[in-house]
């Protein structure tokens, strides 16, 4: 352990992952205490993060910034990824946020777990500049693993950390950090897989159309995006269609009982289906029939189906229409 001139107090952003874990190790493991904050979004969970906080006691600040991302999310400077990811403004919104906690908490310096390299597209040294440049915070970003490969930041500068105990680590080679990890004794780490569901091309079709049909929405609208099939019945409406009990469960759980409209069938197993904001009575009995067609019912059987409004109860009876011949309309 180093001795230095003051306590040295690091806040680090956390995924929960390894190498989230390794560099805080590293800096902690130079006598400098170490805290992690984590966010939360209704695209990525601070669930593995919670988890290592509880594995290795480092402090951990969950904070939502939902409001904030979407603003960023709807316009990233640098576009997106594959899909809808915008790796590197996600980054750079993130540190930036993070600093204004290290400002108001007396941190030194900010740290994260980023390998040069590791990613070709967010993890190159260009990317890794731009992130800092555009967080607000540049030179006060220590990346441990990969501080050998970068250039010198200002707490190195001021005597805050030291270089020397610091890695080297680049490319996408997971090894050197099996090696690290049984150094520190780490055993029970997530994979490297990423949890965040602007990667997912699913999900990120459903997205894209909520941005391109709805100039407002609420949080649970961004969670119902994970559940069921979503069907485009015209440009003003859609249906989300339960595929199994858990869906019709969270559907049950997320509509907003003050505007959607909630379609179940009598009498046969089937899913649940939500119409948010409602539509036409039209509309409402093609949904029933898309969500009789996708029951137990017998193709084009005539089929009894609830629908619950804000202001109350209906019935109709409609005929089921299979699934084939919607495929049309699924986003």
């Amino acid at each position: 352990m180093i001795t230095y001139p003051k306590k040295v107090r690091a806040l680090g952003l956390c995924s929960g992952g390894l190498d989230s874990i390794l560099s805080a190790l590293v800096l902690r493991r130079q006598g400098i205490e170490v805290e992690w904050i984590t966010f939360e979004t209704p695209f990525f969970s601070p669930e593995k993060a919670i988890k290592a906080s509880k594995t290795t006691g480092i402090p951990l600040t969950v904070k939502n910034i939902t409001e904030e991302y979407l603003k960023m999310l709807k316009n990233p400077h640098c576009g997106y990824g594959k899909n809808m990811n915008p790796c590197m403004d996600c980054h750079s919104l993130m540190f930036r946020i993070a600093g204004t906690l290290m400002k108001e908490y007396g941190f030194d310096f900010l740290f994260s777990g980023e390998v040069l390299g590791q990613r070709p597209m967010s993890q190159t040294l260009s990317s890794l500049r731009y992130v800092e440049k555009h967080s607000g915070y540049e030179g006060y970003i220590v990346r441990p693993l990969s501080a050998k490969r970068l250039s010198v930041t200002i707490p190195e500068k001021e005597g805050l950390i030291s270089r020397e105990f610091m890695l080297g680590f680049s490319g996408r080679s997971r090894k050197p950090q099996a090696v690290l990890a049984g150094e520190f004794g780490i055993t029970d780490y997530p994979n490297p897989a990423g949890g965040c569901l602007l990667t997912d091309k699913g999900y990120s079709r459903r997205l894209k159309d909520l941005f391109e049909h709805q100039k407002y929405f609420s949080e649970n609208e961004l969670n119902i995006l994970k559940c069921g099939r979503h069907l485009r019945l015209n440009q003003s409406t859609k249906i989300i269609v339960g595929r199994n009990q858990s869906d019709n469960e969270n559907i049950e759980r997320l509509f907003n009982p003050a505007s959607d409209i909630v379609l179940n069938v009598n009498g046969f197993p089937g899913p649940t289906a939500v119409m948010p904001n409602g539509g036409s009575m039209e509309i409402i009995i093609l949904a029933a029939s898309i969500c009789g067609g996708y029951s137990k019912a017998p193709a084009y059987s005539p089929i009894t189906v609830n629908a619950r409004t804000p202001e109350g109860t209906e019935t109709m009876r409609v005929l089921a229409i299979p699934p084939a011949k919607i495929g049309h309309l699924i986003i």
